[in-house]
Formats: structure tokens, sequence, C-alpha cells
């Protein structure tokens, strides 16, 4: 693993140029730490030999101050007016500078594809992929870049040039908005797939993202709230993650969170902009702020942040004329003011913008073998979480089906806010908010893939058929003779808002418990932005938690229910038993928040909501790692997923000492092919012993087919963050391992003995 300090590691992104590289890797510690920049995040003076940073200086030599200052803030194009003649409705454009061919930045929301939330672009659609966390459940990276580099190759056709997406903060709480957008609770998983997803957009000559840092983990007082956690906790949790998606993806962006840490806003905090992300890891791309996170010119440019996004969505244009009077004042240095563009700048030349401008206009786009890449992602990702009696996948004997509710005669569900995708096909169902923040950009929103006519199609000599499930007496009369009674159960979830609770609204437990009561054989399809409660799990004969599957949905879900796919997704957050194994039952701030947006309903003035702490005493134990310390049985553990095959792990060989690689052989020891996600879990932790993901590998086997499986482990991964040295420190010492095929699932078990390892930030 390359070390993140090391000048090396900020030249990857120019894989090109190998005797820049080469030239870069000899610099000695001592010019180093020249290159450092300083509390008024400082130019980085001295990055020598690296062709991209003199390039990027050299253009801003020949820049006025004036177009210094054009290139630090961004327009908010639904609020700008008079619109400039080339922009089109999106988040965010940034004009250029012509006459030196530095290119205008349009940026487009593209977490889960190309967004056009409320349909701002009017007939423009995109391919809309499942959740972020469908993604982060096929625990294959391979396929983060596959996507990654479809939504890149999309946005480019589109003319846009910066995709705000990259999303990696962990899930600390099942109940938080934006759970679907991100990667899951563990920082190697959600880290891995990040940087894969970047590496994909990039791979475009496109800027990529990547978003929200830091610990910016809950929606509720999202603009206000300050999030509170030790230095080394967030080491070990949400800042690896950013960590290891940085030196993965070497996103040309960084955006900085709404919320404050530890007392300082995420875009003016200097502990994470300077201190962590461009002193300790010398990241040498650029900081945008999220949309409507700027507080102060002279403190937050001082802080790290180089460039104030959406300006129309602040209290003021804090990065245009503000800091050209600071400039003046004395207050911000010119060399400051240079950094931050050079940065930008850097961004752009080495994703390759610069010498590949996106088109002029819009391009043609194989929409149809996009579509292909959504449906793989849908299918690979959903997880099958119970299967009694082998009730699937269903023989196409079956005489008859039936599908409950959640408009499954029409389409699947998707999350809200920023992320969302005006899909191929169409949106058949859209439901506007009566109030609240999200009510001005979110809809719930459903994509055109019909789960009734794909299992139609699945089973033409079936009869297929619907009831809404507004009625549970009437869905379990029409279910109670049939082969498979399917219930599509749902629970939505957007940013700009937490849910209540993981309980599925609606009355659908009683819907549920009416079905099953009727028909054995009956199937509950979740569509879901994470884990829901399921009072009635013992009384139904099988769960497939689907995610928001994306606009080949119900494509996805006919193919596993028929046996064409076989199920192969795993868990990337575990799902609790009940809401109060959660280290928070509900979203602090929760309750002010509805009694405002309660109020304003009636016509009453409220609000907004005063600022608050959150606490996270969970620390670094995030999801399973909370759930073992504190000896919980959760409903279904991190990892967990069937399959329609089985298989077994043999053979493991450690091999320790200076470092660790662990191999294993994975046999399918059923009768037909299958995908498995063996994981490695070792135990360790001087200052706070836990047990840790150490390495995952998707593996496609055939029937009786063994392969050899070998996992070389990141040493951070185990070690402790030592806020005195600083940097990580990991004693040596024998430390308890397992392999198997979840957290908590010890097939086979052995024991490292490693040396004493250590390493700067």
């Amino acid at each position: 693993m390359t070390t993140a300090a090391q000048p090396s590691s900020a030249l990857r992104i120019l894989r090109r140029t190998s005797a820049a590289v080469a030239l870069l890797a000899l610099l000695p510690a001592a010019s180093l730490a020249q290159t450092m920049p300083t509390k008024d995040s400082a130019p980085l003076a001295a990055r020598a030999g690296d062709p991209v940073w003199a390039r990027a200086d050299a253009l801003v030599r020949q820049m006025t101050l004036d177009e210094k200052i054009t290139y630090l803030h961004g327009l908010f194009p639904p609020n700008t007016k008079p619109a400039p003649a080339d922009m089109i409705p999106s988040a965010g454009y940034v004009p250029g500078v012509p006459r030196l061919k530095i290119p205008t930045l349009r940026e487009s929301d593209a977490s889960l594809g190309v967004a056009n939330q409320v349909e701002q672009r009017k007939g423009d659609t995109a391919t809309a992929l499942p959740s972020g966390l469908a993604l982060a459940a096929t625990f294959e990276p391979k396929l983060a870049y596959e996507s990654g580099a479809m939504i890149g190759a999309e946005a480019r056709a589109k003319t846009f040039n910066v995709l705000l997406a990259g999303g990696v903060n962990l899930t600390r709480d099942p109940w938080a908005g934006r759970n679907f957008e991100y990667l899951g609770e563990d920082p190697l998983l959600a880290g891995e797939m990040a940087g894969e997803s970047i590496r994909g957009v990039q791979s475009n000559h496109i800027v990529s993202t990547i978003k929200h840092f830091a610990i910016n983990s809950q929606e509720t007082g999202r603009h206000v709230m300050d999030a509170r956690i030790g230095e080394a906790d967030l080491r070990e949790s949400d800042l690896l993650a950013f960590q290891i998606a940085i030196e993965k993806g070497q996103p040309a962006s960084v955006m900085c969170a709404y919320n404050k840490i530890n007392g300082d806003w995420g875009c003016e905090n200097d502990f994470l902009l300077n201190k962590v992300l461009k002193r300790d890891w010398n990241y040498p791309g650029w900081v945008m702020s999220d949309w409507g996170a700027v507080h102060s010119t002279t403190k937050a440019a001082l802080a790290g942040l180089d460039q104030q996004s959406g300006q129309e969505l602040d209290k003021q244009i804090y990065f245009g004329d503000d800091l050209k009077a600071a400039v003046a004042r004395g207050e911000v240095s010119q060399a400051r003011v240079d950094d931050m563009v050079r940065r930008i700048l850097y961004g752009v030349i080495a994703t390759g913008l610069i010498d590949n401008p996106t088109p002029a206009s819009a391009q043609p786009i194989d929409y149809a073998a996009n579509a292909k890449v959504a449906q793989v992602l849908a299918e690979r990702g959903a997880v099958l979480l119970k299967n009694d009696r082998d009730l699937l996948p269903l023989a196409k004997s079956a005489r008859k089906i039936v599908l409950v509710g959640a408009h499954a005669d029409v389409g699947v569900l998707s999350g809200g806010g920023s992320s969302q995708v005006r899909s191929v096909g169409g949106a058949p169902v859209e439901i506007p908010l009566n109030g609240g923040e999200a009510a001005s950009f979110v809809r719930v929103t459903w994509h055109a893939s019909s789960p009734l006519q794909a299992i139609k199609a699945a089973y033409p000599n079936t009869e297929v058929s619907y009831v809404d499930g507004k009625d549970p007496a009437a869905a379990a009369a029409a279910a109670r003779d049939a082969d498979l009674a399917i219930v599509f159960a749902w629970h939505w979830q957007t940013e700009a808002q937490d849910a209540p609770s993981i309980a599925l609204p609606e009355n659908q437990d009683a819907l549920i418990d009416a079905v099953a009561g009727a028909n054995r054989n009956s199937l509950v399809v979740l569509e879901t932005g994470g884990p829901v409660l399921m009072p009635w799990l013992d009384r139904v004969g099988g769960v497939l938690q689907a995610w928001y599957p994306g606009q080949r949905g119900g494509e996805a879900i006919a193919g596993i229910l028929s046996g064409a796919v076989n199920p192969s997704g795993r868990l990337p957050m575990t799902f609790p038993r009940t809401e109060d194994q959660a280290p928070r039952a509900s979203a602090p701030g929760y309750a002010e928040q509805a009694a405002i947006d309660d109020a304003r309903r009636a016509g009453r003035e409220a609000g907004p909501i005063k600022g608050f702490p959150v606490d996270y005493p969970e620390g670094a134990a995030v999801g399973y790692r909370w759930f073992a310390q504190q000896k919980l049985q959760p409903l279904y553990p991190f990892g967990y997923g069937l399959s329609y095959t089985s298989f077994g792990y043999r053979n493991l060989k450690v091999e320790d000492g200076d470092g660790l690689k662990v191999s294993f052989d994975v046999t399918n020891t059923g009768k037909v092919a299958g995908a498995d996600a063996p994981q490695l879990y070792v135990t360790a932790g001087k200052r706070k012993s836990m047990v840790r993901l150490a390495g995952f590998q998707k593996v496609d086997l055939q029937p009786g087919e063994t392969k050899r499986v070998t996992l070389s482990v990141d040493p951070r991964v185990l070690a402790d963050y030592d806020t005195a040295k600083p940097g990580w420190t990991l004693p040596a010492g024998a430390y308890p391992l397992y392999v198997g095929a979840h957290a908590g699932d010890p097939a086979l078990t052995g024991s490292a003995k490693l040396k004493a390892w250590s390493r700067k930030p």
C-alpha cells in the first residue's frame, strides 16, 4: 500500500507520466515537509517533479486577479439571474478563462446517475443505477468502476465535466436519510468501492468529487448540528474510508460537509481540510463546498476551502468581491488565492479534462447498453435474507403468482434528493411532499420498471396478477390459492430529512401478516434505503432485500425469482432486531424539526431549528463492531446473504510477520453456479479492541469448482491511530482472525503473529 503522505500518492492520478512518478518517488522526506501547507493553507510551493503541478502553476501565473476570483465561486443555475448564455439547468456552473483554454466547469449531481431531480431539463433522461447500498452489497469493486465509468460517459455526452459523486459517509444510524446513497458501515468496503467508482467516473476525462467531508451522518439539522467525536475514533472510521477512497480513486475534488465537526463548520475546518487532507494525506486537488455550506470568507479560505459552490444558496458570495477585498486588506494572501486556483487547475489537468474538453453539444448515448449495467448491479446487489423450504427459485410450472403493494404493477421505488435521476422510461408515480426542506427539490418517485410485467415475461404460462394492498383482507383473499404471494414492501428515504423510524409505514406490517396468514408461500421483497423492522419475519417463507433497485429493478427481481439469476448480494450494513440496538434509536433533533415542519404546514411561523450537538460515543465501533462490543444479536449481520447454492471453506493459510496475507479455498458445494463473497475478520486494537473487516473477494464458481482466494491486509485496518505520535501504530503480537460468510461466522479460524508496524498519518 502506497503511503498517503508520500508524494507518489499525489502523482498516481497521472499514470501516463511514469518518468515523473519515478522522479517524485526519489524525493527525501525533508523535501516533503517543505511542501506541506501551513495553518493558513499556504501553497505547496515545491511539488518538485510533478508536471501537473508545474503546468497548473504556469496557468495561474498568467491569470489576472479577477480571473482567479471568478474561478473560486460557482453559480447555482436554478437561482442564477441573469443566466449566462451557455449555462444549462444543473447543479453548478463556474465560468472558465477562454483565452487560456481553462474550461468552464459544468457540474451535475451524480451519485446514482446523471441527476435531473425535478426535471429542470425537460425531457432529459439518464440511466438510473440502483442505490449506493445495492452497489456496496455486490462486494465487487470492479462493478463500482464499471458503473462509475458509465455515469461519467453519460455525463460527458450531456456536456457535464464535474460530477458531484463519490459519497462515502459511513452508516452510523439505520434511519439516516442518505444512507441509501452511500456504501455502508465499514471503512474498508466503503473506501474500496468509492475509490473504484471515482476512478471509473474520471476515466472519461472529467472530474469526480468525494463527499461529504466528514462525518455527515444524519440529515436532521444538517445545517446546524455539531458532530462530536474524538480524533482517533474519527481517523479509524469515517476518515479511513475517505483516505482509502482518495488513494484508490484520486478524486480531483473533495466536497466539505454542511455540519460542524467538533465545533467548526466542515467548510472552514482547519483540522479536516488543512491538517488531515492537505498536510497528512498530501492531497493536491481542491476542496469545494457543499451547496449552502459556506459561512465566512477569511476563515474559510485560511482553513482550506478552495471554492464556494452554489453561491446563491449561501447568505452571501463569500469568495467573490468579499474575497478580493480580503486580499486587498491583507487578510488572505495572494499566495493563498493562487493556491486555491492552482488546486482546481491541478484537478482539471490531472483528469485530462483540459486536454480533452467535453463536447459543446449533447452526444448520442447507448442507453440500452447502459441499462444492462444497471440491471447487473441490481441483480448482483440484491440480498436474499430468507428462503425457507427452498421457496425460491419458483418453478416455471407455477400456476398462479400474486403481487401485492408498492406500485409493483408499474415500477420500483427510488430514493429522494439530489441523487434523483430522471430515468429512461420515465416515472409512472411521483408524489410531491407537503412540507420540510426536501419539498423544494424532492418527489417520491418510482422508476418505470414493472415487476408485474417482468414476472409475466419470466413466467409466460402462469397467471400473474397484482393487487394494490390498500385492503389487507382483499390482498389475503387474492393470495390464498397462489403458488407464490409476493408482497412488495417499501420504506422511502431522502436527502434533507431522516426517517421517523425504521418500521414499515402505512400499515404494511399488517398487510404482510394478512398475506402470510393466507398463504405460507409468501415472499417479501423489500424496496428500502436500509434495514427495516420485520415483526412478521417468522411467518413468511422468504425475504429478498432489493434496496432501491434502479431503472431495471423489475427485471432483476424477476430474474432472481425465476432462478435465471442466483442471488449473491451481501449486506453492507447490519440489520438491527429492534431500534434500541442502534447507538441512537432516532435522529437527535428530529422531534424539534418535526414540530417546526408541522407548524409551517399549519401556516404558523416557526424555526429555524437551533444548533445542537450530536455525540458519537461508539467512536470507531461502527455497525457490526458496535454489535460485537455490546454483545447484541442483530436480525441480520453485516456481510450476510443467501444463495441458491452452498459454499465451503478450507485450507486456511496465514502468512504473517511484516505484513498479513491470508489465503483459503472456496468451493461451490451445491448443484448450481453461484457467487460467494468470503470475508476476513481480524480482532485488533490496543486502544479499543474491535473485530474488523480486513479483506473480501467476490468469487464466481460452477458446481463443484474450487478457487483459491488470497487477501492482503492493509495494516491501517488493524492499527490504532495514536494522536500523540501522531500516526498509525500496530503493536507486535498475536491477532485472532477468522474467514466466514459474514461477521460472526468463524468458518475458518486462525491467528496472525505480526511484527510491530507504524506509519505517519
